[in-house]
């Protein structure tokens, strides 16, 4: 049958949702529900933790008008808490590559939101997830280096291998998995197998676009701190300080998986459409829920990260750069659990190739998820112990 309807508006009738009422509705009520609830968290949690500090820094400062040489609490870590963290050269590489994922996210969002995709054509998202990761390759190479070389120093030989961290720990994994899959989907004659066209153009992407603009990142960053050392406001001491015994849940393993926990509750609801859109066959149009709902990730994953730092150094515990690093980043780990609950009770995926497939992918979707988190949880926690620090005095 012939319809008056132009062939580019025929899918604004599944974007308004206005054939299920019901499940618009419902869509609304879940994210509104947990907007509630992230706000009532952060409004609970800003409220007690500034109440501590405040406490805090009134017990500090009538011990120095006393003259009490006596100190406690994570006034007593003013020595170690900016000693440099073990592997600096992974660390420094997986915080520019965090940073390069939350702009692509970011502006994958905007764009999807301002309707530059269409609908029902999948194909385009992926295409523009491409081209903005080439694209956003500078941001990589900027973060690391700067990063690295205000931590450790400008020498170029360690710069350099510093530069090669951030421009291979997440392309050579993706290209790996995708070069296994695509194999697999090749020995099932399946459709979805790639032809070596689109790879050599993948490739050819990566080697001209991606790469040099990791480099001039990379180098923009170490010029802008050569001869700039961390501006940190206590001295490190030379001999580190033993760490007190610590009960067993407040270790890092418990401390983690309570990191993770909360953000993901938060967007566990909107997950399952995310799902039902790219594994299924539903079609998802309300990206300006999912806009909030990142944003919801974005403020949680802060502020519990922010928490559990000051938990940690209020124990004498200073290696808290790793740490919030793998808080902020465990919802990584919740989300490839969740996959496990989703592929064997809401989908109805079978065999070798649908398996592979969609544990691949999703293996590599925590995998930026934990890179990205990570780094919004360590940015977080980095300037919070530069301001508390920064208020009292040390030594």
């Amino acid at each position: 049958m012939n319809s008056s309807v132009p062939h580019g508006d025929r899918m604004n009738r599944y974007a308004q949702y206005s054939f299920l009422p019901q499940a618009f509705e419902i869509h609304w009520l879940s994210i509104i529900n947990s907007f509630v609830l992230v706000l009532l968290l952060t409004g609970f949690l800003s409220i007690i933790l500034m109440r501590v500090l405040k406490n805090d820094f009134t017990r500090y400062a009538s011990a120095e008008e006393e003259e009490e040489e006596e100190e406690t609490g994570w006034k007593l870590l003013h020595g170690d808490v900016f000693r440099l963290p073990p592997k600096v050269s992974v660390f420094c590489a997986w915080v520019g590559i965090g940073v390069q994922l939350f702009a692509l996210v970011l502006f994958l969002l905007i764009l999807a939101i301002m309707n530059i995709f269409y609908p029902g054509n999948r194909g385009a998202m992926y295409t523009a997830a491409i081209v903005l990761y080439a694209l956003t390759a500078g941001f990589a190479g900027f973060v690391s280096a700067h990063l690295y070389c205000r931590l450790v120093g400008s020498e170029i030989g360690r710069w350099a291998f510093n530069l090669v961290l951030s421009g291979t720990l997440f392309p050579v994994p993706l290209f790996l998995m995708f070069s296994f899959l695509n194999t697999v989907a090749i020995a099932y004659n399946s459709q979805t197998a790639l032809p070596i066209g689109t790879i050599l153009v993948i490739i050819c992407i990566w080697a001209l676009i991606t790469l040099p603009l990791t480099v001039i990142g990379g180098i923009l960053g170490r010029n802008l701190a050569k001869g700039k050392d961390m501006c940190v406001p206590c001295r490190t001491s030379r001999i580190p300080r033993e760490i007190p015994p610590i009960p067993w849940y407040r270790q890092g393993p418990c401390q983690v998986f309570m990191a993770g926990f909360l953000p993901f509750s938060a967007i566990y609801i909107e997950l399952h459409y995310i799902f039902a859109s790219v594994w299924g066959h539903k079609l998802y149009t309300l990206y300006g829920v999912l806009f909030i709902a990142f944003g919801m990730l974005i403020v949680v994953t802060s502020f519990i990260t922010v928490a559990l730092t000051y938990f940690q150094l209020a124990i004498e515990d200073h290696r808290w750069w790793w740490r919030s690093f793998f808080s902020g980043g465990s919802t990584g780990f919740f989300l490839f659990a969740y996959c496990f609950f989703y592929y064997f009770e809401r989908s109805a995926m079978f065999g070798f190739m649908q398996t592979s497939f969609f544990f691949g992918y999703m293996l590599l979707a925590a995998y930026a998820a934990f890179l990205m988190l990570g780094t919004i949880g360590f940015m977080s926690s980095l300037c919070f112990v530069l301001r508390i620090y920064r208020a009292i005095k040390c030594d």
